[in-house]
């Protein structure tokens, strides 16, 4: 394992569990488009002089350019669209189920590969975990008894968010394997932040928001979109993609825990079986956990 990577791991995968309880609390106040081109918003405001202060004006706007329409495109797919699914998704299901259904984000990587990686084919054991993984997705949606069709469309919603993420985290590490993080970052939050500001301008509250909301709403802009994709993006360039994508072992967890200790919600068990069902078909369908005969077993060897 490379070092630093672990550490960074678990920093994102805390930083985004806590991300799904601050949409929970701000959705009670707030439309979707608003909560997340608000999130936006701050996290360009934080961002842009940040970049220009590091890098210098000139040098700051020059790699902005340099990155092109790129990173408009991985605003969209990485955040506009898949940020304001999961917040219309959680004004209908609670932060923990939100949270265990954008977890499919590996296998959806591992689908992907198919077609963009043809080397790579997915058959016998890692077909087996993507399909136990969509079975997950099933019970957690169709088994939940206090949600309704609602909850089910809620939950199917942050699932099909998790498709962005799968294609975006591909993008990102072809197109810009070798652009600073930071302009990634800064480049991809301003463009989604532009998307956002006319339909949430359109739906602003009638009312200015408790002081709780726009607390949860600063939270997500700078801490789990402008700090916290800084350290995922670094991870996705020096780790790769699939190994990137496994935060989402971790987040569902937090967030689990976050949902039960600070906002009370009560754990379902559709939600731990969806968890376990999800979780199994990502270690096995994203190729981490391998099987093998024992005569084949060998000690693994510790990477630099």
């Amino acid at each position: 394992m490379a070092r630093g990577y672990l550490p960074i791991l678990l920093t994102v995968a805390g930083i985004w569990g806590a991300s799904f309880m601050f949409i929970d609390v701000a959705v009670d106040e707030m439309k979707p488009t608003v909560v997340i081109a608000l999130r936006l918003v701050l996290a360009a405001l934080v961002l842009v002089p940040f970049l220009l202060a590091q890098e210098g004006v000139r040098a700051g706007l020059s790699e902005l350019r340099e990155a092109g329409w790129g990173l408009a495109l991985l605003g969209l797919i990485n955040m506009a669209l898949p940020f304001t699914m999961i917040a219309w998704g959680q004004t209908h299901v609670n932060s923990s189920i939100a949270a265990i259904a954008n977890a499919p984000v590996p296998i959806f990587v591992a689908l992907l590969a198919i077609r963009f990686r043809p080397e790579e084919r997915v058959r016998g054991l890692r077909l087996a975990g993507i399909l136990l993984g969509f079975v997950g997705v099933a019970v957690l949606a169709g088994l939940n008894p206090e949600g309704g069709w609602w909850a089910v469309a809620g939950t199917l919603i942050v699932t099909a968010a998790a498709v962005f993420y799968a294609v975006s985290n591909l993008f990102a590490q072809s197109r810009f394997s070798e652009t600073q993080p930071l302009v990634i970052v800064t480049g991809s939050s301003l463009a989604a932040a532009l998307m956002l500001l006319p339909p949430a301008l359109i739906q602003l509250p009638a009312e200015v928001p408790s002081a709780k909301a726009l607390g949860s709403v600063a939270a997500l802009g700078i801490g789990g979109t402008a700090f916290a994709l800084i350290l995922y993006f670094r991870m996705l360039a020096v780790h790769g993609a699939s190994r990137s994508s496994l935060v989402t072992y971790l987040v569902p967890m937090t967030a689990l825990l976050y949902g039960a200790f600070l906002l009370d919600e009560p754990i379902h068990l559709n939600a731990i079986a969806g968890l376990l069902l999800i979780l199994s078909g990502i270690a096995i369908g994203s190729g981490v956990v391998r099987f093998t005969r024992r005569r084949e077993v060998v000690p693994a060897t510790p990477r630099a």
